[in-house]
């Protein structure tokens, strides 16, 4: 996780707030990807999860009068993106104040850890946040690695799939291999099953090496997949688990 500050400029008084879809936080969100497209990076998506902590963020920065990326009393940042909603891998934060849009991502841009955040190719969604006091703009950027909450049904089909890479028949019967998954150790009684895999994971795009090497050292030609919740609870991060019976 990345959290950077920057102060550009004074503290005044009196102060309007900008919800998401205004423009100071549009043009903000607009300019981070113009600065990801010519460094040949994807655009960010706007989350409005990650956007509803941002604003929250940067109301609570133009009240202290400060920057900060947490005060006395307030979650910290993994914790209140998640309570807004956001799902994800990894998260990120910038914070600035400067009198316009433009000030504001150029500042960034010329601050190493700011710039590192915008340009990290990991990040795929953005939530921005903006207060105005008198002609300044308290701003909050939100980054996230986003993920979707799937359900064990479909953490099951996303994993089945990638074992159709591995030439493995994925289509044994789910409820062993749920109960696998909610066990800590062992194998389900009366399954005919010869191994089990579980491990829990944020990534269900590759399967995790220690499934691979066992999958490809048994002359496996089938299995059954199921989830389950998370042993390891965590609410800042998304995270699937799963058990893969082998025959």
């Amino acid at each position: 996780m990345a959290q950077t500050a920057l102060f550009i400029c004074l503290i005044a008084f009196g102060s309007t707030i900008f919800g998401q879809d205004d423009s100071p936080a549009r043009r903000i969100f607009d300019l981070t990807n113009q600065d990801r497209q010519e460094q040949g990076l994807p655009p960010l998506q706007w989350n409005d999860a990650l956007a509803a902590a941002a604003q929250a963020h940067a109301a609570l920065m133009a009240q202290q009068g400060r920057l900060a990326h947490q005060y006395p009393g307030e979650p910290e940042l993994m914790q209140r993106s998640a309570q807004a909603g956001a799902h994800f891998q990894a998260i990120a934060e910038n914070v600035a104040m400067a009198p316009d849009p433009q000030a504001v991502e150029n500042a960034w841009m010329h601050s190493t850890p700011h710039r590192t955040n915008i340009l990290d190719p990991r990040m795929n969604a953005l939530g921005v946040g903006i207060v105005e006091r008198s002609g300044n703009l308290w701003a909050v950027e939100d980054f996230a690695q986003a993920s979707q909450a799937l359900d064990p049904q479909q953490v099951a089909q996303g994993v089945s799939k990638l074992l159709h890479t591995e030439n493995i028949d994925p289509y044994g019967s789910p409820d062993e291999a749920e109960q696998a998954c909610a066990m800590d150790h062992g194998m389900p009684a009366g399954t005919k099953a010869r191994s089990v895999v579980r491990f829990e994971t944020p990534d269900l795009t590759q399967l995790p090496p220690q499934v691979l090497l066992q999958i490809r050292s048994g002359g496996f030609t089938r299995a059954a997949v199921g989830a389950c919740a998370p042993q390891k609870t965590n609410p800042n991060f998304t995270t699937y688990r799963v058990a893969i019976l082998l025959y």
